[in-house]
């Protein structure tokens, strides 16, 4: 049998569950590095997914907890197609994926952890970036720390934003 160390899930494991929506707490916090926050804007903001599917997962949020696409104003509306596509700038510049998953699970039935604040992934991919590890294991191997990809995109932004 072989083993997969991952000191780092304990943080995962130990942590206090959290009441209440973290896309709504997070950015009234004051810490956008621990937060992993990446990006605010007036309406919207980017923050690393903490649980990602791969390294550089980001999910575009509205600041308002809404649950449904129809009550984005249009400047909010706007604004969120806006860092979508600068989270693709961002991610092709710093990663250099071949490729990306986008979309947003909408109610529960779709597989949306949360179904009642809007949010749009955007998962970089890369050739091979699967293996047998899914199938056989239900265990996703990820090659890198969330903290290093914060930094990382953290210093790719200022070179495109």
């Amino acid at each position: 049998m072989e083993h997969l160390w991952a000191p780092w899930r304990d943080a995962y494991i130990l942590q206090t569950k959290k009441v209440g929506c973290f896309l709504c707490q997070k950015p009234k916090e004051t810490n956008d590095e621990i937060n992993l926050i990446l990006h605010r804007g007036k309406s919207n903001f980017i923050i690393l997914n903490s649980f990602p599917y791969n390294p550089g997962h980001l999910l575009v949020a509205p600041y308002r907890h809404i649950g449904n696409l129809d009550a984005l104003t249009d400047e909010e509306s706007k604004e969120h197609s806006h860092l979508i596509k600068l989270s693709l700038r961002l991610l092709t510049e710093v990663t250099k994926p071949a490729g990306f998953n986008m979309g947003m699970n909408l109610g529960k039935v779709s597989g949306a952890g949360l179904d009642d604040h809007i949010h749009t992934h955007v998962v970089p991919r890369w050739q091979g970036d699967t293996n047998f590890m899914a199938v056989t294991s239900n265990t996703k191997v990820l090659s890198e720390g969330l903290a290093d990809t914060y930094k990382k995109l953290k210093e790719g932004l200022r070179h495109i934003a």
